[in-house]
């Protein structure tokens, strides 16, 4: 099955009582795209609302504790990001810091002002501010010659709520939102806690794939098997689509908000390494953002100076965010967050609090002692992150332990998976001894006669390739992809 387009996933940000939460009560009520399992609840943390057929996702993250410690994540989770902005205060310090992490995040933006109908407020003369104020955060609205959306509601009323919903299905059109149900599930952890008589449960936002009950899955390097799904209502169902939220159960432990399907957290590290430079090899600018923190100003000085040695050759591939002496602390982090970047420590190292908000945030961060090691490690990512294809990320491994003939001129590879997991997708690699005899794709992917999508360790399978690949029995085949 090729990509179809899937729903978009909204996340709404702003300042503090600027009708948030009010505007996605209002949105539930009046426009679930599920009224008939009774109620809707709002312990899972997103729900979907239907607009003139088309289903719109929304992550209801706002008021939740979780979310006031990893608000950046909640742009990157999402496809659209709605600004809430009340008329009467117009700009204000968290609105400020909505903006950078959606401008951050690298997602469409659309703005709302709220509270149009409030009685002694000159509307036309607030609405120019407001415009005045985006501006100067380098948001420009349609009217001002920019691409952002700007609409007038009413939270309490309901009034413009349909444009809004309007709005958004236009802009998740020119975005061209897209999934693929029959690719393995790629999902993200937006809401988890212990439940007295569940157990560990977890909301999934599906972001692509489907997601199966009773398919183990892979969190935080802990294996578990859904033996429940439900979706916002709370009905019982055996599969989510992309775009799709549900709570899970049957997990062995409660992981943490943020963390995705298939993340082993003993690679953790590793990973996050490797999602850097994956992105900052999509970005033209070739440049690594940083957070330096230093013991003392003389110390920093020097860290400074050596790193902005790489950028002598007149191209900017370092750019430091934000430097300081003292401790890491959770607004490092939290700016490591919104400008992925990099947080290093020299002679110093994170707080308690900072170091669990570095793995809610997934924000990575070096502390050293020694310069020289600093500016070593920094080299080597910058020279990783300007060379194409200098990282393999390998999914899997598995080994063939048996060959059969198949059809008039190919041939089943039997194999058994060693570690991690082989899907259809990702290159296969052919390695004998030390030598790489030959590059593949994975044409079918049986398990018990069965095509499936996924094998993990443990699993035995039958492979046939496409192209035909030269193998024999005890070669070892790698699912990797290059960075």
């Amino acid at each position: 099955m090729s990509e179809q387009s899937r729903p978009p996933v909204v996340t709404i940000l702003g300042h503090v009582d600027h009708g948030k939460t009010t505007l996605l009560d209002f949105i539930r009520k009046s426009s679930v795209a599920s009224k008939e399992h009774g109620g809707i609840t709002q312990a899972i943390g997103a729900y979907q609302v239907e607009h003139e057929g088309k289903l719109i996702t929304f992550i209801d993250t706002p008021g939740h504790a979780a979310f006031e410690k990893m608000r950046s994540r909640g742009a990157k989770v999402a496809d659209i990001a709605v600004l809430v902005v009340a008329i009467d205060d117009g700009i204000m310090p968290q609105t400020t810091e909505a903006i950078k992490h959606i401008q951050e995040a690298k997602v469409p933006m659309i703005v709302v002002v709220n509270k149009v109908d409030l009685p002694g407020i000159d509307k036309k003369v607030q609405l120019e501010k407001i415009k005045k104020q985006l501006s100067d955060q380098k948001v420009l609205v349609e009217e001002y010659g920019g691409d952002v959306p700007l609409v007038e509601v009413s939270a309490k009323s309901g009034t413009g709520v349909d444009d809004l919903l309007e709005t958004i299905t236009l802009v998740a059109e020119v975005n061209e939102t897209r999934g693929d149900p029959a690719l393995p599930a790629h999902a993200v952890v937006i809401e988890a806690n212990l439940d007295k008589f569940k157990g560990p449960i977890a909301t999934l936002l599906v972001r692509n794939g489907t997601l199966k009950k009773g398919e183990t899955i892979l969190l935080g390097g802990v294996k578990s098997k859904i033996r429940g799904m439900f979706d916002f209502s709370g009905k019982a169902i055996e599969e989510a689509l992309p775009s799709m939220p549900v709570e899970v159960l049957g997990l062995e432990e409660v992981p943490e908000v943020g963390r995705y399907i298939g993340e082993d957290a003993s690679i953790k590290e590793k990973a996050d390494v490797l999602n850097l430079l994956e992105r900052l090899k999509q970005d033209k600018t070739k440049r690594l953002n940083l957070v330096v923190k230093a013991d003392k100003a003389g110390s920093l000085e020097a860290v400074e100076a050596g790193l902005q040695k790489f950028n002598d050759s007149g191209e900017e591939h370092i750019k430091i965010v934000f430097s300081g002496t003292g401790d890491i602390n959770d607004s490092d982090i939290k700016l490591g967050a919104s400008s992925s970047a990099i947080v290093l420590g020299f002679n110093v190292e994170p707080v308690v609090s900072a170091k669990k908000l570095a793995e809610t945030e997934q924000v990575l961060v070096r502390t050293y002692t020694i310069i020289y090691e600093l500016l070593e490690e920094i080299e080597d990512v910058v020279e990783s992150m300007l060379k194409v294809g200098a990282i393999e990320e390998v999914f899997g491994t598995a080994q063939i332990i048996a060959e059969f003939p198949y059809g008039k001129n190919e041939r089943i590879a039997g194999c058994k998976v060693l570690d991690g997991q082989i899907t259809k997708g990702p290159k296969i690699k052919v390695v004998r001894g030390e030598e790489v005899v030959g590059e593949t794709k994975l044409k079918s992917l049986k398990k018990v006669r069965e095509e499936v999508v996924r094998v993990e360790t443990g699993d035995e399978c039958g492979m046939m390739f496409d192209p035909q690949v030269e193998f024999a029995v005890g070669d070892v085949l790698q699912s990797f992809r290059t960075l």
